[in-house]
């Protein structure tokens, strides 16, 4: 059964009207990716596991009973529950979705947790683009991994400049977000190669890359100039005067 996410009304219409995206993705870069398709017009069916995406139940805030959170990354989506731990799952999840439309996208999230694999999901259709978002950058067969305590979050691990005090990550989680938009323009990417050629890509976006390009300017200044970023504030480490200054006071 496929359900509209928390009742929400699809977008009809845009430049990606027609198009299928089978969204296996879960928490946050996955789904934002996603939920930037549905903004233009493709048809997202969210498929969750029988307990349901996690961030459903990251309360509070909620609206009725389910967390804002989920809401704020799965607009304009419809559901469907499929257990992939069920061996029986994967011949029928790709018999559904070859027979559903006749070009489709598939977005993975975890490693692994779609048993078919590439190969048996281009078998179906050649023209398949199977984008995936991980934490960690694959070297060969290596994955490089970034830290477990939150990295993702933008962390600053280095004490004020004469003001001192504990790190503080963001407020958001800035680096799933990065990772969200990055996978967003390869798919777009992808879709463009398929549409010239016939043949679907695969697409690969991963946490730690999508955080040094996000950095600009401060990933740089570390790997052109060897300068170590700081906490400044809001000042800035090239522009003056950027931060803001208290009104002069009237006489």
């Amino acid at each position: 059964m496929v359900d509209s996410v928390a009742g929400q009304a699809r977008r009809e219409g845009g430049p990606l009207a027609g198009l299928l995206v089978a969204d296996f993705s879960r928490v946050l870069a996955g789904p934002y990716a996603t939920m930037l398709l549905a903004d233009l017009g493709a048809e997202v069916i969210k498929v969750e596991s029988p307990q349901g995406d996690e961030t459903r139940t990251w309360t509070p805030p909620a609206r009725g009973e389910t967390s804002t959170y989920y809401l704020s990354i799965n607009r304009g989506k419809r559901s469907i529950v499929l257990d992939l731990r069920d061996e029986r799952t994967p011949s029928w999840v790709v018999s559904w979705l070859a027979g559903r439309c006749g070009d489709p996208e598939l977005q993975t999230g975890r490693a692994g947790a779609l048993r078919t694999g590439l190969p048996s999901v281009r078998t179906a259709n050649p023209a398949w683009c199977t984008p995936r978002s991980a934490a960690s950058a694959r070297r060969g067969r290596t994955p490089t991994r970034l830290r477990p305590d939150g990295a993702s979050h933008l962390r600053a691990d280095e004490p004020d400049r004469g003001a001192g005090g504990p790190p503080y990550r963001a407020g958001i989680s800035v680096v799933d977000v990065f990772a969200g938009n990055h996978a967003a323009i390869g798919i777009l990417a992808a879709l463009r190669h398929r549409d010239a050629t016939g043949e679907g890509q695969h697409v690969e976006v991963n946490l730690l890359s999508s955080a040094l390009t996000g950095m600009v300017n401060q990933s740089s200044a570390y790997a052109a100039g060897g300068v170590v970023p700081y906490r400044m504030g809001n000042a800035h480490p090239s522009v003056y005067p950027y931060e803001p200054f208290p009104p002069p006071t009237a006489t």
